[in-house]
């Protein structure tokens, strides 16, 4: 089988053309929870499969975590699909991809930006707080898309200095909140200059903090923008990975449309071998 690696801002996924190697849709959970451990395999957050279309679109984004759970959809990964798509003749420089969460278009803006519209914010609670171990977070909830991506938006105090090990544990509490229906993604933020954030998320099905998160800093300026804090337009994202730029377009008490640009890299292409893989059905 031939992949491609590919990370947009860090955020990393492989990258399997279905419409080539026709697997059996049930092999992918495996695959992903294979192909994705860093030490024993070639390493990503993510397993991204192009598929046919059902809905009229250019192709179809399927995508499994690292874990090999279902993910709706990726903000850094149609980037980077996007791309996959445009490079491989499978769309223009403006393209239509389905994905479980709905349709995601998506641009090219030159060799390596490439620009989408998120799934709309389907469920917005500005002020949801949590209680974890006796203390009281101020949190926001946001679902983006229908079945909704979920994502917690935690303000941090001191998000560059913050103890990692520390995070990340209070960052997996939030993840695996009761109140949150489907879990959550958890976005730490931290304002830092007029429309520039900084912020880490800890990523559902990773279950850990991954270097950037597309629908996560969509999820966060939607919070910002709703309160008055970000005006909107071209807001900067900084994350371990590098920076994303989200522009969200208010409508009176909600937002109409969510965009995501950032850098997409093409890691390497090859052939998989790995020997650990589960045997697919019918080969």
């Amino acid at each position: 089988m031939k992949f491609w690696k590919m990370n947009g801002a860090g955020n990393d996924f492989l990258v399997l053309n279905n419409l080539e190697a026709h697997l059996p849709a049930q092999v992918f959970p495996a695959m992903a929870r294979v192909l994705c451990e860093r030490h024993l395999s070639i390493g990503a957050d993510g397993l991204m499969v192009v598929d046919a279309p059902t809905q009229g679109g250019d192709y179809k984004m399927l995508f499994f975590n690292s874990d090999g759970s279902v993910g709706e959809m990726c903000g850094n990964g149609a980037r980077c699909i996007c791309r996959y798509g445009y490079e491989n003749g499978l769309a223009g420089e403006t393209q239509t991809v389905e994905t479980t969460a709905g349709i995601v278009t998506g641009q090219r803006i030159d060799q390596r930006l490439y620009r989408i519209r998120l799934n709309d914010p389907t469920t917005v609670k500005l002020d949801s707080p949590v209680e974890i171990d006796g203390v009281r977070y101020p949190c926001s909830y946001v679902e983006l898309g229908d079945p909704g991506i979920p994502h917690a938006v935690v303000p941090y105090r001191g998000l560059q200095e913050a103890d990692e090990n520390e995070l990340r544990e209070l960052g997996r509490k939030i993840r695996w909140y009761a109140d949150f229906p489907k879990g959550a993604n958890v976005n730490f933020y931290e304002i830092i200059g007029e429309d520039l954030i900084r912020e880490r998320t800890f990523e559902r099905g990773v279950e850990d903090f991954t270097y950037a998160c597309g629908t996560g800093t969509g999820s966060v300026v939607t919070v910002l923008t709703l309160q008055g804090r970000v005006s909107g337009k071209d807001v900067r994202v900084t994350m371990p990975g590098g920076e994303l730029r989200i522009d969200a377009e208010r409508v009176y008490s909600h937002i109409a449309s969510l965009y995501l640009t950032g850098p997409t890299n093409i890691v390497c292409k090859g052939e998989i071998t790995d020997e650990d893989l589960p045997p697919i059905p019918g080969m």
